[in-house]
């Protein structure tokens, strides 16, 4: 496994999620949440820990990439890449956003929204892996006599 590969598709993955969040959770998202104040941090208070944001899901991206490239079985970029995109999205749902619907104080508009926001989220982090990513290829092994 080449660990340059695989912090350059991590670095590439988190470029383009930190663009899908600007866009999706604090544009489109953004008047939404803002109607849970009660739930949500202050714009200000948010904005203060972006830094902090921003490390944790670079630590997720490299975590995901290496999942990635273990689990990597040879196909087309883009296939192996939406597949693990979907599991991703399929196990956020179950593990977070239906958790955070259950316990936090959000209309079911708001729940369904990061929901799907959530789940779209993960199915294009699989896909950029997957395209981001190469793995190594090594020469086809030639027998003797064959």
């Amino acid at each position: 496994m080449d660990f340059k590969r695989i912090a350059l598709a991590a670095v590439v993955t988190w470029v383009a999620d930190v663009i899908y969040g600007l866009v999706v959770w604090m544009g489109l998202l953004g008047p939404e949440m803002a109607r849970h104040q009660g739930v949500f941090r202050s714009e200000a208070a948010i904005s203060a820990g972006m830094p902090l944001a921003f490390a944790g899901a670079l630590l997720a991206m490299f975590v995901l990439v290496y999942i990635y490239a273990k689990g990597y079985e040879g196909g087309s970029g883009a296939g192996e890449g939406l597949r693990f995109g979907f599991l991703l999205a399929l196990f956020m749902t179950g593990f977070v956003s239906l958790p955070i619907y259950a316990s936090f104080n959000i209309d079911a508009r708001l729940g369904l929204l990061a929901s799907i926001a959530s789940f779209i989220e993960m199915l294009f982090v699989g896909a950029v892996i997957g395209f981001s990513y190469r793995p190594v290829t090594r020469p086809a092994a030639h027998h003797a006599g064959a």
